[in-house]
């Protein structure tokens, strides 16, 4: 049996609810406004659990300014396409933003911009796997999972857009 377990905090006005087996992360959930059903079967634990890998504290470093880089456990599911740009997610740095017409060629299939768009979308490790570093070709911030407001927010804490571009 895949025992899961789960935690929630409030961190920086993002209401964060973490997932996870105990091979890693599972799942982020960001200003969840839905019921959640794999909560329902999984175990609740205090924030500081060793079961949570530490999570919580990297996140509040994150949001702090002080981390750049995640170094968390993962137990992801997905397809095969799916992980491979949910790897190749892991490699755009703090502060950086690429197109999905560049992630695609990275991943090596340049014809795949939807394909890359929709598994981007399905990453259930936001920020933990930096989607949020992905925009449109001209620059706009295309789709979030978690709304525009979380990605807009992320980017301006990374430096990547500046707060100009919203006056």
């Amino acid at each position: 049996m895949n025992e899961t377990y789960y935690s929630e905090e409030t961190i920086s006005g993002i209401k964060i609810i973490v997932l996870v087996s105990r091979k890693g992360i599972k799942k982020l959930f960001l200003n969840s406004k839905e019921k959640i059903p794999e909560l329902t079967s999984s175990t609740k634990l205090h924030n500081d659990d060793p079961y949570l890998f530490g999570v919580f504290s990297q996140l509040r470093e994150y949001f702090s300014g002080e981390r750049k880089k995640f170094n968390l456990p993962l137990d992801l599911e997905g397809t095969e396409f799916q992980k491979k740009v949910w790897k190749e997610l892991q490699k755009i740095s703090y502060g950086k933003t690429i197109s999905y017409k560049m992630l695609s060629e990275k991943i090596g299939n340049v014809k795949a911009i939807r394909a890359v768009g929709k598994a981007n979308g399905e990453n259930p490790v936001a920020i933990i796997v930096p989607c949020h570093r992905v925009i449109g070709s001209n620059g706009s911030l295309t789709g979030y999972a978690s709304g525009l407001d979380i990605k807009e927010k992320l980017l301006l804490l990374e430096g990547a857009i500046s707060p100009d571009l919203f006056e």
